[in-house]
């Protein structure tokens, strides 16, 4: 039988960005769950703070090259890589000139602003995820998303790509932790995500675009949910428990491997 296929979807991943908790369970969860049995893929926007000298990224011609259209706007697709040779693993990155060639992450370096344009980044990385995922022919089982900036990959899954051969069979975990940012992202961010797919209704969610509602519709649209932070906030915890989803929580850096390859695997086995 065939190795069951995760994708992993990353706000951060180690080395490439400073260790949080987040970018440290990004780096060393896909490493693990590789090892016990299952074909990985990992993603990451490739944020300007990243050197690419450094890391050994280079582009993949044969990836890149799509325009991605956001707010009737064309948004060219770069695509670059790098390998974890400790690993056994590469992390694809997500890049686009005007989105992500910039200092500092979601806030600016000089001034830390939060960026104006981070609602029409989280489309954009979301987007050239799944249109790099069918470009690679490889169809997964269940995809993981951890932080805030990959809270659009469920609703994208169940409506944009529902019926997609390549995603169509899929299975989507989301992971909470306390990355809150304060007020809002732009005002227009739930229109910017209509589409043939995508209708009003099911991003009324986040008419208003907070933090907590963000959170809220990726659990909506998620199979499981994993509460990762011990400081995610009581309002997003009190949400998932009522979801009615399967939730579990983090244990702690010598166990949670086993545990989430566990819930994952209890995810691919509930009926759909």
């Amino acid at each position: 039988m065939e190795p069951k296929k995760i994708l992993f979807i990353s706000q951060e991943i180690m080395p490439y960005l400073p260790e949080t908790e987040m970018s440290y369970v990004g780096r060393l969860l896909p490493q693990g769950v590789l090892e016990r049995g299952k074909d990985i893929r990992t993603f990451m926007p490739k944020f300007g703070g990243i050197n690419e000298r450094r890391n050994q990224l280079h582009e993949v011609i044969r990836l890149s090259g799509a325009n991605l259209i956001i707010d009737g706007v064309d948004h060219p697709l770069l695509i670059k890589v790098a390998s974890i040779q400790a690993a056994r693993m590469q992390v694809y990155f997500i890049d686009n000139e005007e989105y992500f060639q910039r200092k500092g992450i979601l806030n600016s370096a000089e001034d830390g602003t939060f960026f104006e344009d981070n609602d029409e980044r989280a489309i954009f990385f979301t987007r050239g995820v799944f249109e790099t995922v069918k470009k690679l022919q490889w169809n997964p089982d269940l995809i993981y998303c951890q932080g805030w900036f990959s809270s659009l990959i469920p609703l994208y899954l169940k409506k944009e790509y529902a019926n997609d051969p390549a995603f169509c069979k899929a299975k989507v975990v989301y992971s909470c932790y306390d990355d809150q940012f304060e007020g809002s992202l732009d005002s227009k961010f739930a229109e910017k995500m209509i589409s043939e797919n995508i209708k009003a209704d099911d991003v009324n969610t986040v008419k208003e675009p907070t933090h907590f509602n963000i959170n809220k519709m990726a659990m909506d649209y998620s199979d499981g949910i994993i509460i990762h932070s011990p400081n995610v906030t009581e309002q997003i915890k009190e949400y998932a428990q009522n979801s009615g989803k399967p939730v579990i929580s983090y244990s702690n850096r010598e166990e949670y491997i086993a545990d989430y390859d566990t819930f994952f695997d209890s995810i691919l086995n509930a009926e759909k």
